[in-house]
């Protein structure tokens, strides 16, 4: 088991983490309650496309963490507020500025809340991928931090290391989670058609 770094203080451990599905989740999840730590998943995907995928995946996320006895957060689902965030930057490559863009509104909605509930942190299953660009998820991540005027602090944490991505394939078989094929939005749907 990967041995985490609490940022925060020891007489609190909450943290938000913003979920982008039940696979990316799995994992990270373990390794927080593992270690002590109490997460809260926020499940805000605007981004995802259709609203079948997203109802399918939001579905897998909500069973999930029920499963576990995680408190899960339902943020609303509007895509055309995900279409109007990333105007201009649909013809954008995967890891381009229509991706940072998508992540500063989803870290956002995160941190917001985070700040709004009293959560000292707040994280995001976004960094599990080896799709997405660290840096630029950091970068939003930090971003929205400074947006709620540091009441909620991003924590930067690594969750590819530490054998999370291994047992995160283990953990997508053992509860039988569908598994997507593309990021979420019809943009990145182009990668596999």
């Amino acid at each position: 088991m990967l041995q985490l770094q609490w940022p925060g203080s020891p007489s609190d451990k909450r943290v938000l983490l913003h979920a982008c599905c039940a696979p990316c989740s799995s994992a990270i999840l373990e390794c927080m309650l593992q270690n002590g730590i109490t997460p809260i998943v926020y499940y805000f995907n605007p981004n995802i496309f259709p609203l079948s995928e997203y109802t399918i995946r939001k579905e897998e996320s909500k069973r999930q963490n029920d499963a576990l006895g995680v408190e899960w957060i339902d943020g609303d689902y509007n895509h055309d507020s995900w279409l109007s965030c990333v105007h201009g930057l649909e013809s954008e490559p995967e890891r381009g500025s229509r991706c940072l863009k998508c992540f500063q509104m989803r870290l956002l909605s995160t941190a917001q809340l985070a700040a709004d509930r009293g959560v000292p942190f707040f994280t995001t299953t976004l960094a599990s991928s080896r799709w997405k660009d660290i840096k630029q998820i950091e970068s939003a991540a930090l971003y929205a931090q400074s947006q709620v005027n540091n009441q909620s602090l991003f924590w930067t944490q690594n969750w590819r290391k530490g054998g999370l991505s291994e047992r995160r394939v283990q953990l997508l078989k053992e509860g039988a989670f569908y598994n997507q094929l593309y990021c979420g939005c019809e943009y990145s749907m182009r990668k596999t058609e």
